[in-house]
């Protein structure tokens, strides 16, 4: 070995080597299903690379994995023909962690947040747990379109460095040689790693193989010589999703989805479907039982599921076989009609692709759609991690947004506090026939929503109202104006007539204005100036004294903050102050001198925006103003 060069992990690494060591205790033998999912993944790779140069097998079409024991050097090797890797690649798979939101999550369960065992399958770092059960990991590689001199050497004890050199190598594909420690004895043991194969790795599709010393012949002979041992494969090596839906146990599918997603947990629920016809493939699709610490940070990462022609892996995130807003989704899927060729950019223009895209649509939500009407607790689950997610196929899936509308669910006030959320067909079948409109409110925060003065008039007539308080929700809502028949209207925006909503219009729907408050409207309107687009008497308010109203298809505050604070442009818009005529705060300012009036105008407007979650934009003048009003006030008494 020549040219062997010592670096330091970067940082995260270091703490997530810490946390493998002295943390993760309950599961240690995941450490095998991980480093038997790398060299799977390493063999995929060179089988797919191999179609166009099959030069790369160096006569080794054979594709295979092998675990091997040395017990008295207390040595385990996982060994594959498969990809191999270059000194850089090493380095970047190895020597970094090069995923958003790794340091957060570290800290999450430093603090006990979270269970560590999901550092595993959220972050890709599936190698690390390899120092679980060994205190010296070493790694011997050589890509497969290398020379054999181009071999690379790899070992570290987990304490913070590694080295690295160059070494002979006269064959591709990577071996990890794990020096158990002293404790971990179980591991060395033949019939624990085929029952740990057996467990994790069965439906790998390539042979993992064990040394296995065949019974010797019959013969009396003192000289009989004892059978050497043969390689013999101890996994099924079949594709699971090729098999018969009836073939197939629970605990094949929970065992598959953890080698395809590198989660730790079980999925929530999975959907198996063979299709044949004018179109043959076979998809295996997964719902992940919680979201990743990152997932939020992810829209623009690779996402998508396994894509596999014929049983040969294609590509890893093939993103073209789903949407961006069903990017939770795991699984695979194995097509018959696509050449073995294809790539990224022959499947963006690729009608074949097309329809399975939409039919792995339809089966995810489908998926979905089963979960809600099947387990409304776990559903409720789903919602929690993913949710907002799902939130952007209204926007993005004109095709299917009434059936995404169908899975969508909201915090109402029906009841705020329980923390339960409901559907729309719920709100429909609450509502009753004669209520033609779908009303919600969106705000910054689900405090915000519930105490908008914009709900009185609605809790006044027991109208139920959607509280939408995620970021997207206003976006959203953008695009979508109709379910089932039904018109969603915010009530915050335009004006409020709820005779269609009520058994009787009860004459205050439009509130009659006397002269005298309509001089004092205008009067306000002067006051405020352009900072309104003008001042009325509400039909909202019962116990407010004001409230800001936004034009049918404004935006509201949050969302146009967020964007003009991201730099976007955006055109003038001016709310409407709606003023409760009979609160006595406003008629306060009826009797209010012309030097006073001004500072109460602006109070009150002031107010409004503050009940709204907006942000004033003169706050030492509202605190001046307040000041010199509390003054007069006490002065006066």
């Amino acid at each position: 070995m020549t040219q062997t060069t010592q670096h330091a992990f970067q940082a995260e690494v270091q703490e997530v080597l810490n946390l493998m060591i002295h943390s993760l205790y309950s599961n240690k033998e995941i450490f095998l299903r991980e480093l038997v999912s790398n060299a799977s993944d390493a063999c995929d790779k060179l089988r797919f690379l191999s179609l166009q140069d099959d030069a790369l097998l160096e006569g080794d079409a054979e594709l295979h994995i092998d675990i091997a024991v040395d017990k008295e050097k207390r040595l385990l090797t996982i060994r594959d023909n498969g990809i191999g890797m270059s000194r850089d690649e090493v380095m970047e798979n190895i020597g970094t962690i090069a995923r958003s939101g790794t340091k957060r999550f570290l800290e999450q369960v430093k603090q006990g947040k979270d269970d560590g065992n999901q550092l595993i399958g959220q972050f890709g770092v599936g190698f690390y747990s390899a120092f679980i059960v060994a205190d010296h990991v070493t790694v011997l590689t050589r890509r497969a379109d290398a020379e054999p001199g181009e071999g690379v050497h790899w070992s570290s004890d987990g304490s913070g460095e590694y080295s690295i050199g160059q070494i002979d190598r006269p064959h591709h594909g990577t071996e990890v040689i794990l020096h158990l420690k002293e404790d971990e004895d179980e591991f060395l043991q033949d019939w624990t790693l085929r029952s740990l194969v057996n467990r994790y790795s069965d439906h790998i599709g390539f042979p993992i193989r064990m040394l296995e010393t065949p019974p010797a012949a019959d013969d009396d002979g003192e000289d009989a010589e004892t059978p050497a041992p043969e390689w013999k494969k101890v996994n099924q090596a079949s594709a699971l999703w090729t098999l018969p839906k009836g073939e197939i146990s629970d605990d094949d599918y929970r065992s598959f989805y953890k080698h395809v997603s590198h989660d730790f947990e079980d999925p929530r629920c999975w959907a198996h479907n063979q299709v044949e016809g004018s179109q043959n493939y076979t998809s295996l699709l997964y719902l992940p039982s919680h979201a990743p610490m990152d997932f939020m940070m992810q829209r623009d990462e690779p996402r998508g599921l396994k894509l596999y022609v014929k049983r040969v892996f294609i590509m890893d995130a093939a993103e073209h076989l789903l949407p961006n807003y069903l990017r939770f989704m795991r699984g695979v899927v194995d097509s018959d009609d696509l050449p073995l060729n294809v790539s990224r950019e022959l499947l963006q223009d690729n009608p074949t692709v097309r329809k399975i895209h939409a039919a792995v649509v339809r089966r995810s939500l489908d998926l979905l759609g089963k979960l809600a009407n099947d387990d409304a607790e776990g559903y409720q689950a789903f919602w929690g991690d993913f949710g907002t997610v799902l939130k952007e196929g209204i926007v993005e899936d004109n095709g299917n947004r009434e059936r995404i509308a169908g899975l969508l669910r909201f915090t109402s006030t029906q009841d705020p506090e329980a923390g339960d959320v409901v559907s729309l067909a719920d709100y429909i079948g609450r509502a009753g026939d004669d209520q033609d409109t779908i009303w919600y409110i969106t705000a910054e925060s689900l405090a915000a929503a519930k105490h908008s003065p914009h709900l009185e008039i609605f809790r006044k007539k027991g109208i139920e109202v959607l509280l939408m308080h995620d970021r997207i929700d206003e976006w959203m809502m953008g695009y979508f104006h109709e379910f089932e028949g039904k018109k969603l209207r915010s009530v915050a925006k335009g004006d409020v007539n709820l005779a269609n909503d009520t058994e009787s219009a009860e004459g205050d729907d439009k509130p009659e204005v006397s002269e005298a408050d309509s001089a004092l409207l205008e009067r306000m309107k002067a006051a405020l100036g352009e900072s309104v687009q003008d001042v009325r008497a509400s039909q909202r308010l019962t116990d407010s004294a004001a409230c800001l109203v936004l034009g049918e298809h404004d935006m509201a505050p949050h969302l146009r903050r967020m964007l003009e604070q991201a730099g976007q442009a955006l055109p003038d818009s001016k709310p409407v102050l709606e003023v409760n005529t009979g609160h006595p705060l406003v008629r306060r300012l009826a009797d209010a001198g012309d030097s006073d009036f001004e500072d109460w105008t602006h109070l009150v407007h002031e107010q409004a925006v503050l009940a709204e979650g907006g942000q004033l934009d003169d706050p030492a003048s509202f605190v001046a103003r307040l000041n010199r009003l509390i003054l007069a006030t006490s002065e006066a008494a």
